[in-house]
């Protein structure tokens, strides 16, 4: 009976002492899961404690960097300020153009115009010169008043010689609109039938002489009207010593509608003489 107590006495110690270290284990195991967490997630208290972090200041390098980047940024809104600037038309400009080739009189005379001719790499015979005066409406050849070119490079926007040579080919396509061709060839009998007689006066004839006539024909007429060389022909062994204005009109009619052989020509239309005579004259050399 004795030994059964002790026995039984000394297995509830063993098995208390066992529950003892289990729970002693296991407070263990918290107590490190606890102590790890902390170290991941600090308090907020102590995010507090931490001193705030100073702000950088700038280099020298930086400054240089900056200031730079203000000096490009300013010299580009100046840049394209000037470049707007110069492609508007500057009345200003176009006056001070002008008094390089015109005299004391604010006209662009024969001596100022050969220069203004060599200056924008034009010859004064080309046809281009002419298409250049009847836009500026000048109203003698050989002369450009003050007046004629400030509305007439206003029209064209030149106020320089190099604008003025970019515009050329403008000017030569003008030719190639037949209703502006028709008011070219109209504007060249008048601008070449009137002389200046000085700053005040001018006279218009009514007709012009023949070989002024047979020039401005070719240049006008002479690429593009097959039949001119012989018209040209008719008129040098004509007895005729001027050209007048109905005249001159009719010749471009006549060179925009009838045919080549001449067989839509009605001798009983409306023609002048002169290119009744000039049919006669083709016919018969024609036979012969």
């Amino acid at each position: 009976m004795h030994s059964d107590a002790a026995n039984f006495q000394l297995n509830s110690h063993l098995t208390t002492l066992a529950s003892i270290h289990k729970i002693h284990h296991t407070l263990h195991r918290l107590n490190l899961a606890e102590d790890v967490g902390q170290d991941s997630h600090p308090s907020a208290c102590c995010s507090k404690a931490m001193p705030p972090r100073k702000k950088r200041r700038p280099s020298a390098g930086d400054d240089m960097s900056a200031k730079k980047s203000r000096q490009d940024s300013v010299f580009r809104k100046h840049e394209t300020s000037q470049i707007r600037e110069e492609e508007m038309f500057s009345s200003k400009r176009c006056l001070e153009w002008f008094y390089e080739y015109a005299g004391c009189d604010d006209v662009v005379g024969p001596e100022g115009m050969e220069k203004f001719c060599e200056d924008i790499g034009v010859e004064p015979e080309n046809v281009v010169m002419l298409v250049l005066a009847w836009k500026l409406d000048a109203q003698s050849m050989g002369y450009f008043t003050l007046q004629e070119w400030l509305r007439g490079m206003g029209s064209l926007q030149c106020d320089s010689t190099e604008r003025l040579r970019n515009s050329l080919d403008y000017l030569r396509s003008v030719l190639n609109d037949s209703t502006s061709f028709k008011l070219i060839y109209r504007y060249a009998f008048d601008f070449h039938s009137t002389t200046r007689l000085n700053s005040f006066e001018q006279i218009q004839k009514s007709h012009l002489d023949l070989n002024t006539a047979k020039c401005m024909l070719g240049l006008l007429l002479g690429k593009t009207w097959p039949l001119f060389p012989v018209f040209n022909q008719f008129l040098e062994q004509s007895k005729y010593k001027v050209i007048n204005k109905d005249q001159w009109c009719n010749v471009l009619e006549f060179s925009r509608t009838i045919n080549l052989d001449l067989s839509n020509y009605d001798e009983d239309g409306a023609w002048p003489v002169l290119l009744d005579e000039f049919v006669e004259w083709y016919k018969e050399r024609q036979m012969s």
